[in-house]
């Protein structure tokens, strides 16, 4: 299985991610590692990712999961995946893919954004990605969990949902 771990930069992707895949005994993958440097210093310099932009990203990502698939290993990856058309690309044909959206408030988003350090993406872009986010409905098969609570919790909470067996506990 691959669980991917969506959201707004802010929304605990790779805090939430590390622990969940400790705790599952499983591969971790943060999706900033596979973006091209031409995106990377697009963000750092506060100009947001179009479609034109991620789709190639995108791909990347689907690659990464296929290969985990193909050698049957199990991972957490953590994408944003913030629009339905992203979804539904990355199901296609990837049966293993589970999709969690972490969600947060903007305020708790915003204040994650700047107590960041040493990340590319800057907290004036928070509101593009706000914008481009669309939470999924009833008929897509995707998960949507708070992080209103410790990264800890958050994972409890993800590995219960998802019906996981964890190998390791605290």
């Amino acid at each position: 299985m691959i669980v991917m771990l969506a959201g707004v930069s802010g929304s605990g992707k790779s805090v939430i991610g590390t622990v969940l895949a400790t705790r599952l005994g499983w591969a971790y993958e943060d999706t900033d590692a596979l973006h091209p440097p031409a995106d990377i210093a697009k963000m750092r310099s506060g100009v947001p990712l179009t479609d034109a932009d991620r789709w190639p990203w995108l791909e990347t990502v689907a690659d990464w999961m296929d290969q985990r698939i193909a050698a049957g290993e199990s991972a957490v990856i953590a994408c944003s995946a913030l629009k339905r058309s992203y979804r539904d690309y990355l199901y296609r044909g990837r049966a293993a893919l589970r999709i969690v959206i972490l969600k947060a408030d903007p305020d708790t988003l915003a204040a994650r954004l700047t107590t960041r350090r040493g990340h590319f993406f800057p907290p004036q872009l928070l509101q593009s990605q706000l914008a481009a986010l669309e939470m999924p409905g009833d008929e897509e098969p995707t998960l949507v969990v708070e992080t209103v609570r410790s990264p800890a919790e958050t994972a409890d909470e993800i590995i219960r949902r998802l019906g996981l067996t964890t190998t390791m506990h605290g």
